[in-house]
């Protein structure tokens, strides 16, 4: 498998578990395979909870803003990616997080407004940043552990004001990163940690453990720490990108995104031959902030190759350049 599939799986397959996650969202454990009981059966993308059959939420949404934006600027321009997740927050998307909306309709300037609601709420490690990390990931891939990572860290920063969640997408780049180039991301775990910064390293080296599992957890997974480790749990205990996703969903609580980061690892490990096509057929995002325009399978896994091979326009261009 190449780079341009592993790119696909990761891409195509963020949007998959989030479709797939959506309508379980803040439901029950175990609703998924309650509802699906025979997995390979078929039938499980067909909507609920508001959302239409294959309909992509926030998530993927966002994902897709930061994605276009490092296409069409050849890197990071912070400023820019701002900007549009601002048109998207006030073109009425179906669904939005509390701070997310907070942050890009403070009305400050870019690199003030995740700050201002950090220091007025105290409160900014969820998983809105990891969420949408994917095809940033897949764009970085490249460069190398300390290129993808502080990248992570700056694009994560533009709405999440707590290092925390900056360092958990920094994990998750360099987990696609490894996955990209077909090794086995969970093998490269402690390396990877050691990269994290200390005062943050423990409290994931914790999540990502062997023997953690998400009843261990001690926040809701809408937090950073504990939607990454459930993620990671789920990838490390299953065999197949449809038994992780499964695995992720029946987990209940904040189902979309843990779908979504589950969807990524799992779609970069296994490749896009992995994801059922029904789950593939149906899948589509609206994209608030862009003109009206819906993407389906096709945009997805030409966007993909785009992040993956596409020149930059100055491959030394860093993140901290806009920051």
């Amino acid at each position: 498998m190449n780079v341009g599939q592993r790119a696909v799986g990761a891409v195509v397959g963020s949007a998959v578990g989030d479709a797939l996650g959506a309508p379980f969202e803040f439901g029950p454990a175990g609703a998924f395979s309650s509802r699906f009981p025979l997995p390979g059966a078929g039938g499980e993308m067909n909507g609920g909870g508001g959302w239409d059959a294959g309909e992509a939420t926030d998530d993927t949404q966002m994902a897709i803003h930061v994605a276009e934006s490092l296409l069409e600027h050849g890197g990071p321009d912070l400023p820019d990616i701002f900007a549009r997740f601002q048109r998207w927050a006030a073109d009425d998307p179906k669904d939005i997080g509390l701070q997310t909306e907070d942050v890009l309709t403070r009305g400050l300037p870019w690199d003030r407004a995740a700050t201002a609601h950090h220091q007025s709420s105290h409160r900014a490690t969820g998983n809105g940043a990891l969420m949408r990390a994917t095809p940033s990931a897949v764009y970085f891939a490249r460069d190398g552990r300390q290129v993808t990572m502080d990248a992570a860290r700056h694009i994560a920063a533009l709405t999440h004001g707590d290092p925390a969640a900056w360092e958990g997408t920094a994990i998750f780049h360099d987990l696609i990163r490894v996955a990209m180039k077909g090794a086995n991301p969970l093998d490269e775990l402690p390396q990877i940690l050691a990269a994290v910064r200390s005062g943050h390293r423990q409290r994931y080296a914790a999540v990502l453990a062997t023997g953690w599992h998400p009843d261990h957890a001690t926040e809701f997974n809408g937090a950073v720490w504990p939607c990454l480790g459930s993620a990671v749990w789920a990838l490390r205990t299953t065999r197949s990108f449809a038994d992780a996703i499964r695995a992720a969903i029946d987990l209940g609580g904040d189902t979309d995104t843990v779908a979504a980061v589950t969807g990524g690892l799992a779609g970069a490990v296994y490749g896009p031959a992995a994801i059922p096509a029904d789950w593939t057929e149906p899948l589509h995002v609206p994209l608030p902030g862009s003109g009206g325009r819906t993407l389906r399978l096709p945009h997805l896994i030409d966007l993909a190759h785009d992040l993956a091979e596409r020149p930059r326009t100055d491959r030394r261009r860093s993140p901290a350049r806009e920051a």
